[in-house]
């Protein structure tokens, strides 16, 4: 058997079912909004039919979890146009390729001539600028909690064998300041939250307090699976039908209190928290990472020079509204019909953990109109 499986069986599932049913009929006609943050829960609760299941009642909205889709268009053209650089090799996860900056992508850039590689970790771009030391490698540093601290092992590393062609454009987001960001805007209502497991791991759950001590909105850290999923939901809603507003943790088997102290010290000792702008939020503070100024000479944009226009938005594209939860994707006039995943026109229908994609990929856009 494998270790996941229980995790999907019906035994378990089925009393979980039963008990969000009698959860969601005890707050009826209460309307009840639940925002999964993370991009994997996005597609998760669609994957593995938990969506289906919902009480007509209980709302799912998808937040600012998708570290791609996060990513505003200021970065994204700092990333072409590095790319675009003579002796430089730009090297990134997959998932950034085809997302669309102001006015090209990287593929397209690649596509032109530049050097674009896709990694599958942050120390292959190292083993690359080892490897040719004419060539400057930048390494696309993007994602959450989850992702930085490879990116921060790698640092220390270049820096361990004096790499003199190496560095990291970062563009790593926290997400505790972008929860509070949202909450803070009032821009949509939330009855509570499910916690984003991956990041979790990392930072724990103490970080999440806040939710509770300042805004009295419940919350759930989840995992993944089945089981996991429905956890969070009757979790949430256990808290919201007796007015609770604490942080419950039900991922314990990965998440703990203090999280990952080993992970945690890492990131400490390379980075330092700034102020990051986000798609559709804007300039959140501390909310960012950067490079501690002993490892600056690592940071991409302090080594080269870039004089780019200010970035500019599709008109009519609402990813930035979707990342805070005010619309579904197939609000969006462009879902389905000029946006699709063969033609994507924002982030959130790029990513595999886009809320967009997963809307589309899942059945939602045969509901369209045309």
């Amino acid at each position: 058997m494998h270790l996941t499986e229980p995790f999907g069986d019906r035994a378990l599932t089925q009393p979980l079912v039963e008990r969000m049913m009698s959860l969601a009929e005890r707050l009826s006609p209460r309307q009840v909004r639940l925002m999964e943050v993370c991009g994997s829960h996005t597609m998760s609760f669609f994957r593995t039919g938990v969506r289906s299941l919902l009480p007509d009642n209980v709302t799912l909205l998808s937040g600012p979890g998708c570290p791609v889709c996060v990513t505003p268009n200021r970065e994204l053209d700092q990333m072409i146009a590095l790319a675009s650089l003579p002796n430089v090799t730009v090297a990134t996860f997959g998932d950034m390729l085809r997302v669309p900056g102001s006015r090209s992508s990287l593929v397209q850039a690649r596509t032109s001539g530049a050097d674009v590689r896709v990694v599958y970790s942050p120390m292959d771009a190292l083993t690359f600028a080892e490897a040719d030391p004419s060539r400057e490698v930048v390494f696309l540093g993007v994602g959450f909690e989850t992702t930085a601290p490879t990116v921060a092992a790698t640092v220390l590393e270049a820096a361990r064998r004096d790499l003199r062609n190496f560095s990291v454009l970062v563009a790593h987001k926290l997400v505790p300041p972008a929860l509070r960001a949202l909450l803070t805007s009032g821009e949509v209502r939330i009855d509570a939250f499910i916690l984003p497991g991956h990041v979790s791991t990392i930072i724990g759950a103490q970080p999440y307090a806040f939710l509770e001590s300042e805004f009295g909105i419940p919350s759930v850290i989840a995992g993944f699976l089945p089981t996991d999923l429905l956890e969070g939901v009757v979790g949430c809603l256990e808290l919201v039908a007796y007015d609770q507003a604490e942080v419950r943790n039900r991922y314990a088997r990965f998440v703990r209190e203090r999280g990952n102290v080993a992970a945690k010290s890492v990131l400490e000792e390379t980075f330092e928290p700034c102020d990051a702008e986000w798609r559709g939020f804007g300039v959140i503070p501390e909310s960012g990472l950067r490079l501690r100024p002993h490892l600056r000479r690592f940071d991409a944009l302090e080594r080269f020079t870039l004089d780019l226009p200010e970035p500019r938005e599709v008109h009519g594209c609402l990813c930035g509204e979707v990342l805070k939860g005010m619309v579904s994707p197939d609000e969006c006039k462009l879902f389905g019909t000029a946006c699709s995943p063969e033609n994507p026109i924002g982030p959130c229908m790029v990513s595999s953990e886009g809320a967009c994609a997963a809307h589309y990929k899942y059945g939602a856009h045969r509901a369209v109109k045309v």
